[in-house]
């Protein structure tokens, strides 16, 4: 993929943003953002394929369920990871706004824009949507698809940022209050506004206790050597096979709290458990994420983990769109071709009219308040990952 090189102007290069691949530092964390967000659309693939009312082999359900334990606490331990240099960059209340601008005005924007168009096309899609769903907004986004992790993100971001840098908090009483937070965050399940940031604190907090040991050489020949990939990778195997044999990963963190009081205790067992494979996890996925930035393969990972946040919000309307027709139009109902080619359109897609209409277009309101703001903060914000340290 040098073809950035050659033809920097040309329609694909410009389409897919390839320049970015020139740059050569800290690769892993594209690497890491395309593989995690390519989890992601999986999932909401498959939701969309078996509320259809379509046979999914049970091989797809059980992958779904393994990728379940690490793939958004790693997204929170990567914002941790780069939040102290923002810190060092930007004043309080710059960075408060770049991460309003960067997080929670394209979560309003393209939320709304999903609940409108599930209400207008009610008649084909298998989403029961209502104008009460536009109050979901600020009050219960797990209720909103995939749109919980953006305001989760920004409110993890904003209470760390107010706990460190204005009230100067130890690193080590955040981590103890991360772990509070998370133990009793199904308790607000009736407002998942406030109780799914609690439940992802932890992560975030994770990532700035990390970032200091994450750029020391002896930590990348560690984490991208040979030996630690192959010792690893039995272990992964073996703690996927217990996760995937007990009862709470879909509740450790979603319980509703009257549920919880008859088995209290086993609740908090499954949080526990739940957090140490999801940590061990995304460590597996750190490995790989090395690994890869040196074999120097699968390089559209990186295109496809730069546009993560456009992904992000656009793929559910993508997937949909592209499921339907396929049932439709033409007739096709097989799980694994409705779900491959709802999955490669909805990454496809995405980063086309982010980098075509978006960035340099005319729809670029649709992530940011300005037009400089889209062309300057959101590159900074996830170059940041690149060119820091």
């Amino acid at each position: 993929m040098d073809a950035s090189r050659d033809g920097n102007t040309g329609f694909f290069s410009i389409a897919f943003n390839l320049p970015l691949l020139d740059n050569k530092r800290h690769q892993w964390v594209d690497y890491l953002r395309g593989v995690a967000i390519i989890l992601i659309v999986y999932r909401h693939v498959l939701i969309g394929i078996q509320r259809g009312n379509i046979v999914v082999p049970e091989v797809l359900v059980d992958a779904n369920m393994v990728f379940y334990s690490f793939r958004m606490p790693l997204f929170f331990i990567l914002s941790g990871i780069f939040i102290s240099r923002s810190l060092e960059k930007y004043s309080i209340k710059q960075l408060v706004f770049k991460k309003f601008d960067l997080l929670f005005y394209p979560y309003l924007v393209w939320a709304s824009l999903q609940i409108t168009l599930q209400i207008v096309m009610s008649d084909v899609t298998n989403s029961a949507r209502s104008w009460i769903d536009y109050t979901y907004l600020f009050t219960q986004p797990r209720e909103l698809d995939q749109f919980w992790y953006l305001p989760a993100l920004f409110n993890a971001t904003v209470i760390y940022i107010f706990l460190k840098a204005k009230l100067k908090l130890h690193l080590a009483l955040q981590l103890l209050l991360g772990i509070l937070l998370y133990f009793i965050s199904s308790s607000f399940d009736m407002l998942s506004m406030i109780s799914d940031w609690m439940a992802f604190y932890i992560f975030f907090v994770t990532g700035d206790l990390i970032a200091s040991k994450i750029f020391l050489p002896s930590t990348k020949k560690f984490l991208k050597s040979y030996w630690t990939l192959i010792l690893i990778i039995p272990v992964f195997v073996a703690v996927q096979h217990y996760y995937l044999q007990q009862d709470f990963g879909n509740f450790a963190l979603t319980a509703q709290s009257d549920a919880l009081k008859p088995s209290y205790f086993t609740h908090l067992r499954g949080q526990a458990e739940f957090l140490l494979i999801a940590l061990f996890g995304a460590f597996c996925m750190f490995v790989l994420a090395f690994r890869l930035q040196d074999w120097k393969i699968l390089k559209f990972l990186r295109i496809v983990g730069y546009h993560s946040l456009s992904i992000y919000v656009m793929h559910v309307i993508v997937t949909a769109s592209v499921r339907l027709s396929l049932i439709i139009i033409f007739g096709i109902r097989d799980p694994f071709v409705l779900l491959f080619t709802s999955i490669a359109m909805g990454i496809i897609i995405p980063i086309l009219f982010y980098n075509l209409l978006i960035k340099n277009g005319p729809a670029w309101f649709l992530f940011s308040f300005s037009r400089d703001h889209e062309k300057t903060t959101y590159k900074k914000e996830v170059k940041t990952s690149l060119n820091s340290r």
